[in-house]
């Protein structure tokens, strides 16, 4: 725990560096403002920036890619709250007590109690992340090539047992993701794969013309004609902080919000929605007065906030320590800290201690800029949301060209994100979940350079997954992943046909 708090003190010498810092609020306000925005989520934002950052040192690139992950967490309750409709996918629970709150002329207490809300589980998150991820990387010290590529097999397996809609269609965006992530040169014998002929293929896809047409233009032309000028419910905001009453029936569910979240958070392809969900039912479940949720209820603004943000902070746990991103956000963060010459997993600590300390340091300080910035800026953010959305979808259209032409300074790359914004709409329209298929394309390269790394090892034998403990314990819970929902529908058509 000593040597913990001594690099987190090395840690706050490298982020409050003037630069670092800069980077620091450009990133968080770049998050509170995304947030705020409905139409592009954090994930777009990352990838739209990432060719912003290849100038910068990788620290400073971090460090304010982060800071979009969790400002975008705090804006979101902003256009939950006014508009009831959620600035980012996250918050969209903060909408059900938020919204009901500004009707009764109480905008400035879910907006305060979200904010302070927020500020508390990032705190705790950040702490989390000290005692837990070292410890976890010092673990993973063990791992050789065949528990790396089971915990790879087991984390995507999650993914799609977690999938909001289909486990199937899950199943069949991380194969498709993994078949795009084999696009390039083969990394063994340089061998071209899936080129068609084309230079431009040699080598693979990059992370960001995907993202960006996936989560960026996709988004934007599936809101268009749906979103218009904003309706701000309230446009004077009186009350931000919360008075004592507010206080005692909110303190536990700060505390229960940030636990959930955190925890569920280190979970693969939990993310920030299904926690958010949990905690506010959980909320419902332990009152003394649950006819009160939906209605205005201000422990159903600071349960879910609390929740979303100490996810957050959670996901940051296996990409740090293990190098397995658990969301599509973090995985774009995978592939920056790949394209800065860094090897995330467990040596990541030991070798790069700067980057791993000063970006956790950021992360407080961070949450702090929000909680003093985000208050007065609420007027600011309540007259964004009047732009009406046909005007700032062009610009972010524009911005995400641009950012992937960036990128390698190649119209292959523009072309990219254009397709991949047709394939994001055929995704929406058939209920395909874009997430399995961003990781999987992330991890595919490192996946299979696991597998055939241990199959050298091991003069072709698949048995040396099964003959190391670990990385049979990984293999044999990816198995009962799979296999348990077909139990649950044989003994659902046995009890159908009883019925009969």
């Amino acid at each position: 725990m000593l040597e913990s708090l001594t690099s987190l003190f090395y840690g706050f010498t490298i982020a409050l560096q003037p630069h670092n810092l800069f980077y620091c609020f450009i990133g968080v306000t770049m998050g509170t403002l995304v947030g705020v925005l409905p139409g592009i989520g954090p994930t777009a934002t990352i990838a739209l920036l990432l060719p912003a950052t290849f100038t910068l040192n990788p620290i400073s690139a971090i460090i304010m890619l982060s800071g979009i992950c969790y400002g975008a967490m705090y804006g979101g309750s902003t256009t939950s709250i006014l508009l009831n409709l959620p600035g980012e996918a996250s918050s969209v629970v903060t909408c059900f007590d938020g919204y009901q709150m500004a009707r009764q002329g109480r905008a400035g207490a879910a907006l305060g109690i979200s904010a302070f809300g927020s500020f508390i589980a990032g705190t705790f998150s950040v702490f989390g992340l000290i005692l837990l991820a070292p410890t976890l990387a010092d673990f993973a010290v063990r791992f050789g090539p065949p528990e790396y590529f089971a915990l790879m097999v087991m984390g995507l397996t999650v993914v799609a047992y977690l999938a909001r809609k289909s486990m199937a269609k899950a199943l069949m965006m991380a194969i498709l993701g993994i078949l795009l992530g084999c696009i390039g040169l083969d990394p063994i014998t340089a061998t071209p794969r899936f080129t068609f002929g084309m230079l431009e293929l040699a080598d693979g896809i990059g992370i960001a013309p995907v993202v960006m047409g996936l989560f960026g233009i996709a988004e934007v032309l599936e809101n268009l004609g749906v979103l218009g000028k904003a309706d701000v419910f309230a446009e004077k905001i009186k009350g931000l902080f919360p008075n004592r009453e507010d206080w005692k029936r909110s303190i536990g569910p700060l505390a229960r919000g940030s636990l959930l979240g955190f925890f569920l958070g280190l979970l693969p392809g939990v993310g920030a929605i299904v926690p958010q969900f949990l905690s506010y039912a959980l909320e419902k479940k332990l009152s003394r007065h649950p006819e009160r949720f939906g209605n205005g209820a201000i422990e159903g603004v600071a349960a879910p906030e609390a929740c979303n943000n100490a996810a957050v902070g959670g996901t940051f746990i296996p990409l740090l320590s293990l190098g397995i991103p658990s969301t599509a956000m973090t995985a774009i963060l995978l592939g920056a800290l790949m394209i800065y010459g860094l090897t995330p997993g467990p040596l990541l600590i030991k070798n790069s201690p700067d980057l791993f300390w000063g970006v956790i340091a950021s992360m407080y300080l961070g949450n702090l800029m929000l909680l003093i910035l985000n208050l007065p800026l609420i007027p600011l953010w309540v007259r964004v949301l009047k732009i009406p959305y046909s005007y700032l979808s062009c610009f972010i259209i524009l911005f995400c060209l641009i950012g992937a032409y960036s990128l390698n300074n190649s119209t292959t790359d523009i072309y990219v994100a254009v397709v991949f914004s047709l394939v994001g709409l055929l995704l929406k329209k058939f209920s395909f979940e874009p997430a399995p298929l961003v990781l999987a394309f992330v991890l595919g390269p490192l996946l299979e350079t696991a597998l055939r790394r241990s199959l050298i090892l091991s003069d072709g034998s698949v048995l040396i997954f099964l003959q190391r403990p670990i990385s049979a314990a990984f293999i044999l819970f990816s198995v009962v992943v799979l296999v348990a929902p077909l139990f649950s529908q044989i003994r659902l058509g046995r009890g159908l046909s009883e019925e009969d």
